[in-house]
């Protein structure tokens, strides 16, 4: 995929003009986003093998009324964190896919594209396989690693495309689809060291790699939303350069904007919110490439508006789908990678033929 998302974004340029279509105003859309991630979160809390009323659960959080031994923990031990980390999730991978599309110039770029989930998988096997009782902060093995396999990795292939100064973009995606190749799969050699005899560490691995929104600590949760906070207020003085990115990176210059410098941001910053949506989630596709494109559908390509958007529209489409996945096969959970195969690929073909037009990144 990668292969032609290089062809595509080194060959088309961007629709600056053409016409012009209805958008939502940013500041209603961002209220309904806003009632519309309140109203998901109390669904999902209230969804499950055991039902919670809305008047339950407001009434548990705003008045500590006493729910039942169990109904506490269901509610403030196994749903909200769980639910809470899926918005931490969403929201990452929506806003790294944001990011990469601008980046790239091109709408089908995703929080992927440059092999950070090779990188999340090696890490995740290491943990799995050899660390699986150890912990720090709430974080498990498998978390820490994933997200320094995943960090480091996008580090290496922007090594090995930066020459002379610059980073060549044609480069930059070749090199991450090569090395994510090769590390993906590498989870094969781990499966012959699975410790446990029986193929739980096998079905961890598997469970994994199709991503899983498990129940994290506190401390850990905590630490994946303040380092989601650091991500997006690192990239608001950066949308007004997407932006003008989106020209040309000579226009871009002759405009007085280090482009290099800009690339590098950007890179890092959707690497970092990559990393945080796989150690609490794994790998889970389609997430960061459907909503920024949605998102760009409804609001036009300025990214200064698409920002919280995006982010807050994220963090409900995987909120909904985490549910989904816990539920629609109940007792038994469906992986939200798997879901999200089934449901974002026919959508988004879905949306590809539908629009049948060029679009602005």
């Amino acid at each position: 995929m990668a292969i032609e998302i290089a062809t595509v974004a080194t060959t088309h340029a961007p629709a600056v003009g053409g016409p012009r279509r209805r958008t939502l105003g940013p500041l209603v859309l961002n209220l309904l986003l806003i009632a519309g991630l309140g109203l998901m979160t109390v669904i999902s809390l209230g969804t499950g093998a055991v039902h919670i009323s809305p008047r339950a659960i407001f009434a548990a959080m705003f008045w500590h009324r006493p729910l039942s031994e169990t109904e506490r923990l269901i509610l403030f031990h196994l749903r909200l964190p769980r639910v809470l980390a899926s918005g931490v999730v969403g929201s990452a991978l929506a806003l790294s896919g944001l990011l990469f599309q601008g980046l790239f110039r091109n709408p089908i770029a995703d929080p992927y594209v440059i092999g950070s989930s090779g990188g999340a998988t090696f890490g995740a096997s290491l943990g799995i396989t050899f660390l699986s009782q150890w912990s720090v902060l709430g974080f498990s093995a498998t978390a820490l690693l994933a997200f320094a396999g995943s960090a480091a990795t996008m580090a290496l292939v922007y090594s090995l495309a930066r020459s002379g100064g610059k980073t060549n973009v044609v480069t930059l995606l070749l090199a991450g689809f090569a090395i994510s190749t090769i590390f993906m799969n590498s989870s094969y050699f781990f499966e012959l060291f699975d410790r446990t005899g029986n193929g739980i560490g096998n079905q961890v691995l598997a469970a994994w790699l199709h991503g899983v929104i498990g129940i994290p600590g506190w401390t850990s949760l905590a630490v994946s939303a303040a380092l989601l906070v650091v991500g997006i207020l690192a990239a608001l003085p950066l949308m007004r350069t997407l932006n003008t990115l989106v020209l040309g990176d000579e226009y871009a210059q002759q405009l007085g904007i280090n482009v290099e410098f800009a690339r590098v941001a950007i890179i890092l910053i959707g690497s970092l919110m990559t990393a945080v949506a796989v150690s609490l989630g794994g790998v889970i596709f389609f997430a960061g490439l459907i909503v920024p494109h949605v998102a760009r559908l409804m609001m036009g390509p300025d990214h200064v508006r698409l920002l919280p958007v995006t982010a807050l529209a994220g963090a409900i489409f995987l909120m909904l789908a985490d549910t989904l996945a816990r539920t629609i096969f109940a007792p038994s959970e469906l992986p939200v990678g798997v879901l999200m195969a089934f449901v974002g690929g026919p959508f988004f073909l879905y949306l590809l033929r539908k629009m049948k037009r060029n679009y602005t990144v």
